[in-house]
């Protein structure tokens, strides 16, 4: 099976709720959808001691707004189902996208009514190299910060029984070692697969291929992470894994490749990203662009999922968004109905040879038949 979907709610959508969102992906056709949580802003505040103590985050109703934890002796509650006390303070996110977090089983159950698969982007800038219990580094607090966003992500997805978290890693940082920047990256990523696993959060941890050389994420440290931590599903970003090394992705035999390295962390379903790319000599993104455009040609990855028959799920980051995401579809039915007719115009005219050969063998029976009825 093959999946195609936006990166986000359709430009198109009149609504911009994921409800509208995930309706309009249906009436396209298409069969994902990926919340972006771009520019999700957190501020905590004190609950309401009449309306929202003694309730649950799927209890509290849309006049608390987007609560996506509980602040508790200084640590964070994620459970959506612990209970607010007096004491703690709520986590309120600014999603801009849904009025409430008791909402998302439902818009997970209408998804999966329509048959669109939900995934979840978190914010396109992240940096998990940093240690947050080293106070000596500055950027320590922005690594904490970056740990909760991915544990918000995990659990609003996990509301919606969603397939996969995405994230980014991050940058490395001039004033620390790469390989510090490395060994934080690994252990940051444990804390977050063990707390996963402990919450019982039911989506994949996705770890995208990035597009620049500055920053962590090329296609082998993304399988080498997935090697060394158990729990993390690598997501292949083609348009970034194409600018990150100079235009490699060219032939069928080039995506071919790709999928086969990805395809054993996968499972069941590749989880990737396609969009065309315009990028500089040092293999490093500049932006991305619509898929008619560039040297990143998505008939080539058509033709290498027709070959290998694999179960993926395709984002459009295009700036065309939906658009891109209808006409990938559409290319790759050209492909395919181009492949089955290949195959019936072999096949008939293998069956026509077949056929001549066996009237052929008849015709000459039936000559030899006669000649040794002459003879007697």
């Amino acid at each position: 099976m093959i999946r195609y979907g936006p990166a986000g709610i359709p430009l198109s959508c009149k609504g911009r709720t994921f409800k509208d969102g995930i309706e309009d992906v249906h009436n396209l056709a298409l069969t994902a959808m990926e919340i972006q949580l771009v520019r999700p802003r957190t501020f905590v505040r004190p609950p309401d001691e009449e309306y929202e103590v003694g309730k649950s985050m799927l209890e509290l109703d849309q006049d608390s707004g987007f609560v996506v934890g509980i602040m508790r002796e200084g640590d964070v509650v994620f459970d959506p189902e612990a209970i607010v006390s007096i004491n703690d303070s709520l986590i309120e996110m600014n999603s801009g996208a849904n009025a409430r977090f008791s909402d998302l089983p439902r818009l997970g159950e209408v998804a999966k009514n329509h048959d669109v698969q939900l995934s979840v982007h978190t914010p396109f800038y992240m940096d998990l190299g940093a240690d947050p219990a080293n106070e000596e580094d500055p950027c320590a607090s922005l690594a904490m910060q970056c740990l909760d966003t991915v544990r918000f992500a995990g659990s609003v997805c996990n509301a919606l029984d969603g397939d996969i978290v995405v994230t980014n890693l991050g940058p490395y940082d001039r004033e620390r070692s790469d390989l510090d920047t490395e060994a934080n990256i690994e252990a940051n990523l444990r804390f977050l697969t063990g707390w996963w696993k402990d919450a019982g959060l039911k989506p994949r941890l996705g770890i995208e291929v990035t597009g620049n050389q500055d920053v962590w994420g090329s296609l082998e440290q993304v399988l080498d992470i997935c090697d060394t931590v158990d729990g993390l599903t690598p997501v292949m970003n083609f348009a970034h894994h194409h600018a990150r090394t100079c235009g490699s992705l060219i032939t069928v035999e080039d995506f071919m490749d790709v999928l086969d390295q990805v395809g054993p962390y996968s499972g069941d379903m590749i989880y990737s990203e396609f969009a065309s790319v315009e990028y500089d000599a040092d293999g490093n993104e500049r932006w991305l662009t619509p898929i008619k455009k560039g040297d990143l040609k998505f008939e080539r990855l058509a033709e290498a999922l027709s070959d290998l028959r694999t179960n993926i799920t395709i984002i459009s980051t295009s700036p065309l968004l939906e658009h891109d995401a209808v006409y990938m579809r559409t290319l790759t039915e050209r492909v395919l109905s181009k492949r089955a007719a290949k195959f019936l115009k072999e096949r008939r005219k293998a069956e026509a040879a077949a056929k001549a050969a066996a009237t052929k063998a008849t015709a000459t029976k039936s000559v030899q038949g006669g000649e040794k009825e002459e003879e007697r």
